[in-house]
């Protein structure tokens, strides 16, 4: 069992737990998540990390409730427990791979949408704490769903606010701010942005037209976190790949986005994934190596 530590609602519907789970800590990097089970015969929940420390042996996740699953969990409170809390799984994000001197020469711009936030903190962190400033634009619909402010601006190079409704911070969608400070003079050599997949094509959309290389985390997508259930499939550069197993990071000028939330709406019904695992054939799912799934 994984005890709850410390448990809160940020914000309406969004909640964040301090989980006890060193193993998990002692081996993840940002970018990865988890798959948690509230008892043994709940649904699979994938999680992406919020915060680890690896010294206390905790994992913090920041969580929305969607649907049944999440519901129970938003119910959860200090000194409650997890059935399962597996990982880390997904491979960690791109930046962890490079030399730091290297990257210290770059100019890196993270934009984060709604709860893409959470997964988007231990990225700067990483990098702050190794002396990398890194600009930051978060975006919410409005400031009352706005998470994390303080804690990303304590590792933010600097911090850009933005509210759909202009009740907080610069006004308008996240891809007017790109677009302000890329007028405003300045210069990004990669972008890196995570949350709904909408907001994440018009900003690939954006940062093509700009000509700023950008990466996508495609956790929004994932269901099973084992590439089996052929929830997370997707299309990048004409090739099928599975977020939990693949990714969850891609190229996103490459992404067909299109594809993906069509397959999001679809993959809802138990008809529509019978559709699909017709439709698409030994491609519908991969991780298993012998379906045809990861060619």
């Amino acid at each position: 069992m994984y005890r709850i530590l410390e448990a809160k609602e940020l914000t309406s519907n969004i909640y964040y737990m301090v989980v006890e789970a060193k193993r998990v800590a002692k081996a993840c990097q940002p970018g990865q998540f988890v798959i948690v089970r509230t008892d043994e015969n709940s649904e699979r929940i994938p999680l992406t990390i919020c915060d680890y420390d690896r010294e206390k042996g905790t994992i913090t996740i920041v969580f929305q409730v969607v649907g049944a699953g999440t519901e129970v969990m938003a119910h959860l409170g200090e000194g409650d427990a997890f059935h399962d809390f597996v990982g880390p799984l997904g491979c960690p994000s791109d930046l962890v791979k490079e030399d730091v001197e290297d990257l210290k020469k770059k100019s890196i711009l993270f934009v984060a949408g709604g709860v893409g936030t959470a997964p988007v903190y231990p990225q700067v962190k990483w990098l702050h704490e190794r002396g990398i400033a890194a600009d930051v634009i978060v975006g919410a619909k409005t400031k009352d769903l706005l998470i994390l402010e303080k804690e990303m601006a304590s590792v933010a190079g600097n911090l850009y606010v933005t509210t759909d409704d202009g009740s907080y911070g610069r006004s308008g969608m996240v891809t007017q701010t790109i677009t302000d400070l890329v007028n405003e003079g300045k210069h990004y050599d990669v972008c890196i942005a995570i949350g709904p997949m909408i907001m994440m094509k018009f900003v690939c959309k954006l940062t093509k037209e700009l000509n700023i290389p950008t990466v996508v985390s495609l956790n929004p997508i994932m269901v099973d976190g084992t590439g089996m259930c052929g929830a997370c499939r997707v299309t990048v550069g004409g090739k099928v790949k599975f977020a939990c197993v693949d990714g969850p990071e891609f190229d996103g000028h490459q992404v067909n986005f299109d594809e993906a939330m069509q397959r999001q709406q679809i993959y809802k019904t138990a008809e529509g994934r019978a559709f699909l695992a017709a439709k698409e054939g030994n491609t519908h799912h991969g991780g298993c190596g012998n379906c045809g799934g990861n060619d």
